[in-house]
């Protein structure tokens, strides 16, 4: 598990589109707390808005954790939820793919923006994503 080692920092329940904002806030704050290049807060908040976003509209909400790694210079995310799980992991990671007529770029592209990356769901029990992002300092 790509989380083993982190410390829980915090953690923000999802149930509306606000949370998601909210969310997104706190994990880009706490990031520049730690000295995280903009840039690198950039790619990442943009990666845990995608995964809380599916919690809230795939998974009927959820909750979010916020992990710190301060020997490994990382920040990890840890996203449940308890809908109806994900029937094909692997055709859910490939651009285009939409159960709601969206883009479709959602979790291919959490997995881009973020370091490490994992998801866990079968159908009726739910899904858990986990991802990391690097905290490159500032110069």
């Amino acid at each position: 598990m790509i989380l083993t080692g982190g410390r829980k920092v915090f953690s923000v329940e999802l149930r509306s589109d606000r949370d998601v904002a909210i969310a997104r806030r706190r994990v880009g704050d706490f990031m520049k707390e730690q000295g995280s290049r903009e840039l690198m807060q950039a790619r990442f908040v943009t990666a845990v808005s995608e995964v809380a976003r599916n919690a809230v509209v795939h998974g009927g909400g959820g909750s979010l954790g916020v992990f710190s790694f301060p020997d490994r210079r990382l920040v990890g995310v840890e996203c449940r939820d308890s809908g109806r799980g994900i029937a094909d992991i692997d055709a859910a990671m490939v651009d285009g793919f939409s159960t709601r007529n969206s883009l479709g770029r959602g979790l291919g592209g959490a997995k881009r923006l973020s370091d490490a990356f994992e998801i866990e769901s079968r159908p009726g029990t739910g899904t858990v994503v986990r991802l990391t992002g690097l905290l490159q300092t500032r110069r």
